[in-house]
This record gives structure tokens, C-alpha cells and sequence, in this order.
């Protein structure tokens, strides 16, 4: 595993919609084990392949102990709305308070191409829908309805 740099804010890199992955190979499974060392790091619950440089449709969540891997990740169905802070890894210097859905569906691919269904409410949900809005080229800070300072 390696950790790579973090592209921030500002970086048209971080704009950019991303390309859906077609292999399930070596360079795949190199990319998610250099994210999660690159995550674990910086401390983060979240990471996107654009925010280390790479516009494939890949992003990595850790939550309660658990490594979620997720490519080609697609929502379901979304349901209720919740307001709570944001921060980001690419975005330094505030956080913000940010409207989601407050229970999604989602479905993803793992490192191997097996489709995998999942369920997520509250926080646990927001970080999947941030991590998978980078995916878009969208920013937190895109949705923020007001600004909190670090």
C-alpha cells in the first residue's frame, strides 16, 4: 500500500465527473488499498478516487470499524432530510452544515465486481452520499447552507 496526496479545493481535478470502472483488476485493487492507507492517515471517514487524483467511479467509507469499498456506487431511493456538519479532506478550514436525505438505498460493486445492496440512515448515510457526490464533481461546500469555521 501507498498513500497518496490529496487533491484540494480549487484543483479543477475535484470538478470533474468521473468514469465508471470496467475492470475488476490489480490496478483497482491497488487504487482501494492506497486509499484506504491514504484515509486512515489523514484520519478521514471518506474518500473519493478524484480527491487522490483519479476520475473513476471509486470511493472508500469507514464507519464503526468497517471498510466499505464501493464501485459504479448508484442511489436507490432516498427518503426524510436531515440537516448536520460536513467536513471534507479536500476542503480545509471549515466545515459546514449540509441538508441529505436521512435513509438511502444504494447499490456498488466491490473490488471483485460482486454487486452488493446496501441500507444506510443518519450520519452513516451522509457519509456515503458525500463520498459518492465526488463522484459528480460536487463539493460539500456546494450544498452548504451555512459555513462553520474549524
Amino acid at each position: 500500500m501507498a498513500r497518496r496526496n490529496i487533491v484540494k479545493m480549487g484543483d479543477p481535478l475535484l470538478r470533474k465527473k468521473c468514469k465508471e470502472v470496467t475492470e475488476f483488476d490489480g490496478k483497482l485493487h491497488q487504487l482501494l488499498d492506497d486509499m484506504a492507507d491514504t484515509l486512515h492517515f489523514a484520519e478521514g471517514l471518506g474518500l473519493a478516487a478524484p480527491q487522490v487524483g483519479i476520475l473513476k467511479r471509486v470511493c472508500i467509507v469507514e464507519y464503526d470499524g468497517v471498510l466499505y469499498e464501493l464501485v459504479n456506487p448508484v442511489l436507490v431511493k432516498s427518503k426524510g432530510k436531515c440537516v448536520d456538519n460536513e467536513g471534507c479532506l479536500s476542503v480545509e478550514g471549515f466545515r459546514g452544515l449540509v441538508e441529505r436525505p436521512k435513509q438511502i438505498d444504494i447499490t456498488y460493486y466491490d473490488r471483485n465486481g460482486v454487486k452488493t445492496d446496501l441500507h444506510a440512515e443518519g450520519y452513516f448515510a451522509r457519509v456515503f452520499l458525500h463520498e459518492m457526490d465526488h463522484l459528480d464533481g460536487i463539493l460539500f461546500a456546494d450544498k452548504m447552507i451555512r459555513k462553520i469555521m474549524d
